[in-house]
């Protein structure tokens, strides 16, 4: 082991001291032998590295050098020596971060450029979704105007066949009533078992083409008496009439707005030859009308065909005319 150190004693200081020679020729010659610097600093940390390796000896911050410089000469030297002194760590020293170039003009220039072109592309996408939006509207536009006048057609189609089947349905009444009914001169009477009030009743008869009974005279009321007892005998049913006093009491119309000049009105029954006659009203049948203004609208009875006075909600079959 002494041996070991008395060689590395001895070989070491020559080797560095080749190494200063070496370093003092590449001074001289560092104008123009940049390369062979370099590989004879490669050179020089290799023969150390095998020197190190050959001796045993640790690994010192000075063999990690790959330029061999004075510290790790120091090092070795100090080494030799024998100084027992420990080398202060001296402080790494931290490359310094290079500072950034300042932008200049141009660069700023560059930058807002760069940044127009990119609105300019995003300006343009817009623009084209812009168009392709336009498009869709108007074809939307386009499509909801032929919807319209589609439904415009569907409507007036609907319409029509509203109005069609309005004159069908008025034209199967008046033939329903003529051939179901009774019929004198040009008018036609049919009755209907359903119970409606006289507004209502009217109502259902205009829309089959005729209206409520409007008996003028005493031949229509004479037909219009055997129709109704025949068809309900043997039970009496009032039965609406197109009569009433709605306007005015007392004054009576047609529903066509006539005025009405012939009456059949309801007559109590005249007393028993021999008895006195009561100035009270008959309990069962007084003389019609008697409604006064709570009753104006008037039925005629099945069994005798009198006509009575009643509240025009009230619900009662009704009568209706047809033209003949």
């Amino acid at each position: 082991m002494q041996a070991a150190w008395l060689l590395g004693a001895l070989v070491v200081p020559q080797l560095l001291g080749f190494s200063h020679g070496a370093r003092g020729a590449e001074r001289e010659w560092e104008g123009g032998w940049g390369g062979a610097q370099e590989e004879e600093r490669e050179r020089e940390a290799l023969m150390l590295k095998h020197l190190q390796e050959a001796l045993g000896l640790p690994a010192r911050r000075g063999d990690q050098n790959p330029e061999g410089n004075s510290e790790g000469r120091g090092a070795w030297a100090t080494e030799e020596n024998g100084q027992g002194e420990e080398d202060e760590e001296e402080p790494t020293p931290t490359p310094g971060v290079s500072p950034s170039p300042s932008p200049t003009p141009e660069d700023a220039i560059t930058y807002i450029l760069g940044r127009l072109a990119g609105l300019d592309a995003g300006l343009h996408q817009v623009h084209v979704r812009l168009h392709a939006l336009d498009t869709r509207v108007a074809e939307l536009t386009r499509g909801l105007r032929q919807l319209r006048e589609v439904a415009g057609d569907t409507r007036d189609a609907v319409q029509a066949l509203q109005e069609a089947q309005s004159r069908a349905e008025r034209e199967h009444g008046r033939l329903e009533g003529c051939l179901k009914g009774a019929r004198l001169g040009h008018k036609c009477f049919l009755l209907s078992r359903d119970f409606e009030a006289q507004a209502a009743a009217q109502a259902r008869c205009v829309a089959r083409g005729g209206s409520l009974a409007q008996p003028a005279d005493s031949r229509q009321m004479e037909t219009l008496t055997r129709y109704l007892r025949a068809a309900l005998a043997p039970y009496n049913w009032p039965v609406w009439l197109g009569v009433h006093d709605r306007r005015a009491e007392g004054l009576y119309l047609f529903e066509n707005g006539q005025r009405v000049s012939f009456f059949a009105w309801h007559r109590a029954p005249s007393p028993e030859p021999g008895a006195r006659p009561s100035a009270a009203p008959h309990p069962l049948s007084p003389n019609q009308p008697n409604g006064g203004v709570l009753e104006n609208c008037v039925a005629q009875a099945s069994d005798d065909g009198s006509w009575w006075d009643h509240d025009c909600d009230r619900r009662l079959y009704y009568v209706c005319e047809f033209p003949y």
